[in-house]
């Protein structure tokens, strides 16, 4: 949420319940360059205190943004419209105030910038930002590369032990990828579902026929080309990551026994779905063993794709579809929310670490 010099108003961060009382918090924190961190959730002693009706809490950080306080957010600005991840760095609570509101950018290729300029004459050493820079840097890295964002704790010197320091990494990453291959009626709806999740989708298929933009335009690009040789280019490429999801909906072995026998051997993929009836599954998975995939290799295979909503149309299977991605990135059972006793919100990828 952004407040201008003129007291207009960029975005929310609530939905209306505490957006008042954020707005009087930023323009304190622009009048005065002194960061804040506050704490809303439920208040049961005020009844005027700002609070949030949905009985969770949530915290924000304001703090003034200019020339001198973010010297590189142009920076910042150029590499997200140019779609190269980048990730900005906030200390927003730290036992030396002076230290509060600094930044760093980290990209994936480079080693972190220093804090900031003014972070030298903070009352700490260069070598002691250095270790901070140094921890932060790695995580950041790794939150980059997942495409989430969070806020970590440190020791006051970074220490990877301690709740000093806490540090807000934002990343800016760009859209994670939807490799569909096989142009059939489904995958229109398929990309569709995609696009509308925030996927940058791909529809690839061979035959010329049916790999036209006109039949996907809920696609950002159709590719006429054999998906296995279209997968293994973007593979070497670089062009995958671990948000990257496929779906093989052609059920047809010329060509989805190629494209799966790569895919399941290519680590960094976060989603592996191929379309077909149980017969046509089993069968899949006799060539896919005569090609030499392995039982864990096989194991990583969604097939038949999606979960059971009971589901029919094109546009129905794409739901399920979508359901069961949403699943298995986030760590979700995909249980009713009624039949559970738990918290309905957990903080990106951490969720799939309780579990296991």
């Amino acid at each position: 949420m952004v407040v201008g010099p003129d007291g207009e108003v960029i975005g929310s961060v609530s939905g209306g319940c505490v957006e008042a009382a954020v707005y009087e918090l930023s323009q304190a924190a622009a009048a005065s360059g002194t960061p804040s961190l506050v704490r809303y959730g439920v208040s049961n002693d005020d009844p005027y205190a700002p609070a949030l009706t949905c009985g969770g809490s949530l915290e924000i950080f304001a703090s003034r943004v200019n020339a001198e306080t973010f010297p590189r957010l142009d920076e910042v600005a150029r590499e997200v419209d140019a779609g190269r991840p980048v990730a900005v760095a906030t200390i927003v609570e730290h036992p030396n105030a002076a230290l509060v509101g600094r930044r760093m950018i980290v990209r994936p290729e480079h080693p972190g910038t220093p804090i900031s300029p003014e972070a030298a004459n903070a009352g700490s050493s260069a070598s002691e930002l250095g270790r901070i820079a140094y921890s932060v840097t790695a995580d950041a890295r790794g939150l980059l590369a997942a495409g989430h964002s969070d806020c970590l704790s440190y020791g006051a010197m970074g220490e990877r032990l301690g709740e000093d320091m806490r540090v807000f990494v934002q990343s800016f990453a760009p859209p994670p990828r939807m490799l569909v291959f096989g142009a059939i009626d489904y995958a229109g709806a398929v990309a569709r579902m995609g696009n509308f999740l925030g996927y940058r989708v791909t529809v690839c298929d061979a035959r010329p026929l049916f790999a036209t933009p006109d039949r996907f335009p809920g696609a950002d690009e159709v590719i006429m080309d054999w998906p296995h040789r279209y997968l293994d280019r973007q593979a070497r490429a670089g062009k995958l990551d671990s948000r990257t999801v496929v779906c093989v909906l052609t059920h047809d072995p010329k060509f989805d026994v190629p494209v799966l026998s790569l895919a399941l051997r290519l680590p960094q993929l976060g989603y592996v779905g191929a379309m077909g009836s149980r017969q046509t599954h089993l069968e899949r998975l006799e060539r896919l063993r005569a090609a030499g995939l392995t039982d864990r290799e096989l194991s990583r295979l969604c097939s038949p794709i999606g979960l059971d909503l009971g589901g029919r149309t094109p546009e129905e299977t794409a739901v399920s579809i979508a359901a069961e991605i949403i699943t298995i990135r986030s760590g979700g059972s995909a249980a009713r929310l009624r039949d559970l006793d738990q918290p309905i919100h957990f903080p990106a990828g951490r969720y799939v670490a309780d579990k296991r």
